[in-house]
């Protein structure tokens, strides 16, 4: 009998690299190309990954404006994309560019030029993204099929797909969505630089691996320091598996690398050489400088916490206290607890026991064993970033865990497979067995954290995976009928919850700067699914802090620009911005929401800017409402010292704003820790221009000074 280490008869055929050698006895028609894929393929293998794709754009597009603006931080800022080229370059959140989001504009690219080119609106603000997780679907089966066959790339595909945090994100317009896709791009060019190797395009392998450099530079152009959570998985799995020299290989990583520093730094040297007072002020950040925003709030801040990053989870460093919304506790179990639990875990457990599977298998092949590449690139993928988010100190929401569920589809669906192709041991079916049984127990538990939610699925669940793995125990080996009964039996226990909680989320309305997926859950901020509804506060009556007192306080309180830009529960029901809450909402303190009487009058201005605002809440619901330029005095919180006083009198001695719009919160220090400028600018037209009431909420005319 064949060890249970080898390849099983006809594997080798199934997940022959492109570039092998073919019997061209067997080559197919171009009609059957087009359908059935090349002759190297089983005849079911393209027909069933256009089914997934079908159905991912399907879950995906379905009742796609439900969620409104979905983040109106964001959607301002595409929309100021549409009026002015400018803003759309430097990421302005308006388009008059005062101050640029705090997030790099890459993901804003792409919605703003949609809606230059559909008219801007829901569907063209939210469209790009569900593309965008079709196509993180259909790489992903790519680079799994390559190496793995193509039952293991529609297995990983459709877990990626049915994840709960995907089927959120891919429908959102935070940055999230394009950073996966590129992601997963990066690793199907590293799988084919790989694949290039030792084969007639020898030179192709360096152009492949060059171009996932390039594509992880612009990763980093779309959610800064996150892109380079894979890249250890990325350089190991080429140093390990391409073939030729060491010193080959390294010399090719160098250029990789070269390529990344070169489509991600182009940008920033741009904004460093920009004149800063012909751009917008990089919001986030301490000194108007794109690198300074890099490495503290969306750098080591994230990781350590400080520079603009209170605790990430309420036993963190720092106490943050928000709970679920900020991560939970860091340590090992924080993937599986809270919200994070329920976005992302669901295969984790399975994954995990696959990825020890995968490298005992592989242990004694070859150094360029494909089997052992792919546990190292997913594997890698899985665990550093999974060991990051883990411990990560700084700020962290659920829904960032969306980056770290292909690694977790790529190492479940590839184990699975390869278990399967060798049920004949009974070693590989006690594994299948405890994979199944360990799944459905899982499964059990995150539905259980919503008991009235479908009650009769968490027992589906356990009894069918529980029956499965019987049955692999068993009868997996004895015939093709009972194999495949079985099989489907493990699959659909398998996919059930996570397929649920997916589809649940498309029905709902998701929005503000904390969304979760799934139902509503206990503890959790936010409407249906943790965010909050386009029309309302959360279903079930929880908001997060209105006025500031929520923060932290006593030593873990941040000072001065550590006081978050961004990720603070919602200050109006969940509707907030950015990665949380800004200073005065839109349904909020502000209390701007519905106010026609304000609309009109802003829609009668003809100045640069409006009106102004502190914080981005009201700014940015104003600027969705009217189509007019707000300024967010402070930038995403009212924290950033821009603009100046002095350059906010400029602009209305020059005529350039036209309207104040009031807070009904004090402001919060600036960088130095002293007043800052929303505090300065709040006293001085207080001081000089008359107030009056617009509606229910207060007014100054900045072109009527007071005894004018």
């Amino acid at each position: 009998m064949a060890s249970i280490t080898s390849v099983p008869p006809g594997v080798e055929a199934v997940a022959r690299p492109v570039g092998a050698h073919r019997d061209s006895t067997h080559e197919r028609s171009w009609a059957d190309r087009a359908f059935f894929g090349p002759a190297t393929q089983p005849r079911w293998a393209r027909p069933a990954l256009f089914a997934l794709l079908i159905a991912t754009a399907v879950l995906y597009f379905w009742n796609l404006t439900v969620s409104g603006w979905a983040n109106e931080y964001y959607a301002a800022a595409a929309q100021a994309g549409t009026q002015s080229w400018k803003a759309l370059l430097f990421g302005a959140h308006d388009a008059g560019n005062a101050i640029t989001v705090d997030k790099p504009p890459a993901s804003l690219w792409v919605m703003g030029l949609s809606g230059r080119l559909f008219g801007f609106g829901s569907w063209s603000l939210l469209a790009p993204q569900a593309l965008m997780g079709v196509g993180s679907v259909a790489l992903l089966y790519g680079a799994v099929r390559r190496w793995s066959g193509p039952g293991a790339g529609l297995l990983a595909g459709a877990a990626l797909a049915a994840t709960p945090v995907a089927a959120l994100m891919f429908r959102f317009d935070n940055p999230d969505a394009l950073l996966t896709l590129l992601l997963v791009a990066a690793a199907y060019c590293t799988v084919r630089a790989i694949d290039s190797h030792g084969l007639r395009w020898r030179s192709a392998s360096t152009g492949w691996l060059a171009l996932a450099g390039a594509v992880i530079g612009f990763a980093f152009l779309t959610k800064m320091m996150q892109a380079f959570l894979v890249l250890p998985a990325l350089g190991s799995v080429f140093l390990v598996a391409a073939a030729g020299g060491f010193w080959s290989r390294i010399v090719k990583l160098v250029t990789a690398c070269a390529a990344m520093v070169v489509a991600g730094g182009w940008y920033v040297l741009l904004v460093e050489l920009w004149p800063a007072d012909s751009r917008p002020y990089i919001g986030g950040s301490t000194d108007n400088s794109l690198w300074e925003l890099a490495l503290g709030y969306n750098g080591m801040g994230r990781l350590l916490g400080g520079s603009g990053n209170p605790s990430g989870g309420s036993g963190g460093p720092g106490g943050g206290g928000m709970g679920s919304a900020f991560g939970g506790d860091t340590g090992s179990a924080r993937l599986f607890s809270g919200s994070m639990g329920t976005e992302v875990s669901w295969l984790l457990p399975a994954a995990l026991i696959g990825l020890v599977a995968g490298l005992w298998l592989s242990r004694r092949a070859p150094r360029t064993d494909r089997l052992r590449a792919a546990m190292i690139l997913w594997g890698g993928w899985l665990l550093g970033t999974g060991l990051v988010f883990s411990y990560m100190s700084g700020i962290i929401h659920p829904y960032y865990t969306v980056a770290l569920a292909p690694g977790i589809a790529g190492v479940a669906g590839i184990a699975v497979t390869q278990l399967w192709w060798r049920r004949g041991h009974v070693a590989a079916r006690m594994t299948l067995a405890l994979l199944s049984a360990v799944t459905g127990v899982w499964t059990f538990g995150l539905l259980d954290r919503t008991p009235d939610w479908l009650p009769w699925l968490r027992w589906t669940v356990l009894i069918s995976t529980a029956l499965a793995a019987m049955g692999l125990l068993v009868g997996a080996h004895r015939s093709r009928g009972i194999a495949v009964t079985i099989a489907a039996a493990a699959l659909l226990g398998g996919f059930a919850g996570s397929t649920a909680y997916a589809v649940e989320t498309v029905t709902h309305a998701h929005s503000g700067g904390i969304p979760t997926s799934g139902p509503a859950q206990a503890g959790s901020m936010g409407g249906p699914g943790g965010g909050a509804g386009a029309d309302g506060p959360p279903a079930d009556g929880r908001t997060g802090a209105t006025d500031g007192t929520d923060l932290p306080t006593g030593d873990a309180a941040p000072s001065g620009n550590d006081l978050p830009t961004g990720d603070l529960p919602a200050a109006d029901g969940g509707r907030s911005t950015g990665d949380a809450t800004p200073a005065g909402g839109p349904g909020g303190p502000g209390g701007s929401a519905g106010n026609a009487e304000l609309d009109a009058l802003l829609e009668n201005t003809d100045s640069r800017w409006s009106a102004a605002s502190i914080g981005s809440g009201t700014a940015s619901s104003l600027e969705l409402r009217t189509g007019t330029s707000v300024i967010a005095i402070g930038g995403f919180s009212g924290g950033d010292d821009a603009p100046t006083l002095a350059r906010f009198q400029q602009y209305v001695a020059d005529g350039e704003v036209h309207y104040f719009i009031a807070q009904g919160q004090g402001m919060r220090p600036g960088s130095s820790g002293e007043k800052s400028a929303a505090d300065e600018i709040t006293e001085w037209v207080k001081g000089h221009f008359t107030a009056k009431t617009v509606g229910s909420i207060t007014v100054y005319d900045l072109t009527a000074p007071t005894g004018s």
